[in-house]
């Protein structure tokens, strides 16, 4: 059996941490998260976002690395939450743009996340999760994380038009785009036995439309 490393994509809130967790389970591959309890900078960056962004992104960066290496090396399939890629070209970028990472501090990380990337395995798919700010913002609002309090609709459409614009010109693997207001992987069995097939069929090179719920 092949092994494949698959990336799970999107805003906050959307669903990707729920979906490497049941597809790690389901098709007992292994899995990596996002560090968020173990993050050293995350409070002291949530205090003041402009002394601590720089730092929080390398964090980011060697966290990430770390877990694309282990998957490598792991025999399993591996499926991550959140990409090492969005890590540059969405929140990076965003902080850039809203001031709270400087010119200078920015263009240090993207050279030095370039030279770490070009180090890295090729991803075998990217799995892109998609919703509408109001349910991204309703998901945020029932989970009710302290740190996620301040995450406002626009900021959330900022991230959407990022990527976009990431996503549009992206080759280094197919993308599997899902759109998750109307599924529920979590609880209807129904719902992610459709989103792992066709993870699946596009892993196999098969034709697969995007999915939108139904």
């Amino acid at each position: 059996m092949a092994k494949h490393l698959v990336l799970v994509a999107g805003n906050i809130g959307v669903g990707k941490t729920t979906l490497t967790e049941r597809i790690g389970s389901r098709l007992g591959w292994w899995t990596g998260y996002e560090s968020v309890s173990d993050n050293p900078y995350l409070s002291d960056f949530y205090g003041d976002m402009r002394a601590w962004s720089f730092h929080l992104q390398i964090f980011f960066l060697g966290h990430r690395a770390d877990q694309y290496l282990e998957a490598a090396h792991d025999s399993r399939s591996s499926i991550l939450d959140r990409s090492i890629y969005e890590d540059a070209h969405i929140f990076a970028r965003a902080l850039h743009h809203l001031g709270n990472l400087n010119e200078r501090d920015y263009l240090a990380y993207r050279k030095l996340f370039d030279l770490v990337v070009d180090g890295l395995p090729r991803p075998d798919l990217l799995i892109y999760l998609k919703a509408p700010v109001n349910v991204l913002m309703e998901r945020i609002r029932r989970r009710a994380r302290n740190m996620e309090t301040g995450i406002t609709p626009e900021y959330l459409t900022l991230l959407d038009s990022f990527y976009e614009e990431w996503l549009g010109p992206f080759d280094l693997c197919p993308v599997l785009t899902i759109q998750t207001n109307n599924l529920d992987y979590a609880n209807m069995p129904s719902h992610l036995d459709l989103v792992t097939q066709r993870i699946q069929d596009k892993l196999a090179g098969k034709e697969v439309m995007d999915l939108r719920g139904e």
